[in-house]
């Protein structure tokens, strides 16, 4: 199928998934009857042939096997169709955030740092944001990654991850099957939790339990044989099943600990199992991604059917809460030690490996969504990596969530050392420019498609002062924690190049002191060779350009027709003539 229109996939597979649903709702009913039907029919059978009971046991246990064939079957297609269920969900999501829907899901807000070199400055979390736009992890390990890798700040192997997202966007299909999978499980341990667990965990059974309930499973049956058939007394049968259980006793108290964390991850390695399958099984052919599931592969056995394994155990020590299981379960077949030494011996031998698969799980569930966003933009283009210092070379670029129908696009050209220096009125577009050229450094570095018709880009690291906040908390003033910033940019890019973004700078004190100290501040980015741009609404700024080559004057304009402000929403070349902030005033009867 052409995937080239997203929309168009959705719809189609949305209609799909949908008879799918439905012919499995029907095969769910028809099952549901014919279990009833069994039930009854076996009933009646029973009692029609009460009086011949060789008869009667023979339908009741035909009728039983049956029975459970029946409902074996409805929950094998109740689990299809809850599978089902979640695609459906999946591509009505993405149809409705298509549309522009999408403000009421995660943000990601957690993840905004002040402290951070552009977090909290460019939109990137937060409602509206692009993190909430995009996000479509279903783990919180992989929302976690997603995250990380927004903020990363990365310069290096950026091509090599543009080759694994456009692989995965070219994957649609076993995308939306690894999420629906992920969605069919209800985690309430998170991995970092089970990982310390693991480490952690010290076994308390002595290796003869490797062969006792082995020996035991057999000596029991003998010696329920030997009852049976009246060589030994019952009585034997029952010391017996008390010594079981007194074997059993020794552990009891680190079993029931054991069992009660068990009962807390199982469903967690069920899930990572799932996952682990479609990862395994599927061919890639990008170098990063084989890496990735090269990382989870062993010599002997595949990581999921390891996981399976451990799940199956876990599953079976959790079945311990059945009395009657419990009491003749231990007394003959010791199988709460039995398992728990399965349990312990899986965690000797693969323990210090879980955290390898469970970082390449999170690693698909985020570059999921990386592939997912590259899948629905097929109009915006990979950046060509450059070797030259041209750090941005853009034709027609714009800020990614912006409607497409509204959105202005700008062409633009900065070198490594040049610093652009920004003005412009009120509304007319200064710090969308900003936060446009900061999102194509942040998309490009993690190997995304940028929002442009073309672009030629040299990595860099982003450092931003945008958003300054007073703190009651450290009891510092808005001007001391926009110092505090501009301190953290100058000591920062000491060490390494990075991109600047700055607005309006030193907005804390008069305007004669705010024009010298951004001034001086511009000057000594300039003379450390930086890279960057700052928006400012102080015309003197400009002056600079006479003076420094490195410097340029861009602006974007307002326009007074008729009575009404009209912006165009252009970068232009110079300086910016025309304000509006007292026709605005006016305009809106404030004076």
């Amino acid at each position: 199928m052409n995937t080239s229109n997203p929309k168009e996939y959705y719809k189609t597979h949305l209609e799909n998934y949908n008879i799918k649903s439905t012919q499995l709702y029907r095969q769910m009913t028809t099952l549901s009857v014919l279990r009833i039907s069994v039930f009854l029919a076996t009933t009646f059978g029973i009692y029609m042939c009460f009086n011949y009971w060789q008869i009667a046991l023979l339908i009741g246990v035909a009728g039983t096997a049956l029975f459970i064939y029946v409902l074996s079957r409805h929950t094998d297609v109740k689990q299809q169709k809850r599978f089902y269920d979640a695609l459906v969900e999946i591509n009505t999501d993405e149809i409705t955030i298509a549309s522009g829907d999408f403000h009421d899901r995660d943000d990601g807000l957690e993840f905004q740092d002040p402290k951070h070199y552009y977090s909290l400055d460019i939109d990137l979390f937060g409602r509206g944001s692009f993190f909430q736009f995009i996000n479509r992890t279903t783990i919180s390990e992989g929302k976690t990654k997603l995250a990380d890798t927004l903020k990363a700040n990365d310069i290096n192997h950026v091509e090599a991850r543009q080759e694994a997202i456009r692989e995965l966007a070219s994957k649609p299909k076993w995308r939306q099957f690894y999420n629906a999978n992920a969605s069919l499980v209800t985690v309430e341990t998170p991995a970092k939790a089970i990982i310390e667990w693991l480490g952690g965990y010290k076994p308390f059974l002595p290796k003869l339990m490797k062969w006792l309930p082995l020996v035991f499973i057999i000596c029991s049956i003998l010696i329920f044989v030997l009852t049976v058939t009246e060589v030994l007394s019952q009585m034997i049968l029952g010391y017996w099943l008390f010594f079981g259980l007194g074997i059993t006793g020794l552990y009891v108290k680190k079993t029931n600990e054991l069992s009660s964390k068990v009962d807390s991850v199982k469903d967690t390695f069920r899930q990572y199992a799932m996952l682990l399958d479609l990862i395994e099984n599927e061919t890639f052919q990008t170098e990063l991604l084989n890496q990735k599931q090269h990382q989870i592969k062993l010599d002997t056995e595949k990581a999921s059917i390891i996981f399976k394994k451990l799940a199956r155990s876990l599953d079976a020590l959790d079945n311990r809460n059945n009395i009657i299981g419990a009491i003749f379960g231990n007394g003959l077949f010791l199988t709460d030690i039995k398992n728990t030494y399965r349990i312990e011996k899986w965690i000797g031998q693969y323990g210090d490996k879980v955290s390898d698969w469970f970082e390449v799980v999170s690693f698909f569930d985020a570059y999921n969504t990386l592939g997912n966003y590259t899948f629905n933009h097929p109009e915006f283009v990979f950046p060509t990596i450059s070797k030259e210092n041209k750090v941005i070379e853009a034709k027609g670029l714009g800020h990614p969530l912006l409607d497409t129908r509204k959105r202005v696009d700008s062409d633009i050209t900065i070198k490594g050392e040049e610093f652009f220096i920004v003005t412009g009125a009120n509304m007319a577009g200064k710090s969308t420019f900003l936060r446009t050229i900061s999102l194509h450094i942040v998309m490009a570095n993690v190997g995304l498609p940028v929002c442009a018709a073309s672009s030629v880009y040299y990595p860099v690291k982003l450092i931003t002062s945008m958003r300054t906040s007073d703190s009651l908390t450290d009891d510092s003033s808005y001007f001391f924690s926009e110092l505090t910033r501009l301190k953290f940019i100058v000591d920062t890019i000491t060490h390494e190049s990075y991109f600047i973004v700055l607005d309006e700078i030193l907005k804390g004190t008069n305007s004669t002191d705010k024009a010298i100290g951004s001034r001086k501040f511009v000057e000594k980015l300039v003379a450390t060779h930086a890279t960057g741009i700052i928006a400012t609404h102080d015309l003197s700024l400009c002056e600079i350009e006479k003076e420094l080559e490195e410097v340029k004057n861009y602006y974007f304009d307002a326009e007074i027709i008729d009575d009404e402000l009209y912006f165009d929403y252009k970068l232009k070349q110079g300086v910016c003539k025309n304000m509006n902030a007292s026709f605005l005033l006016n305009k809106m009867k404030i004076i």
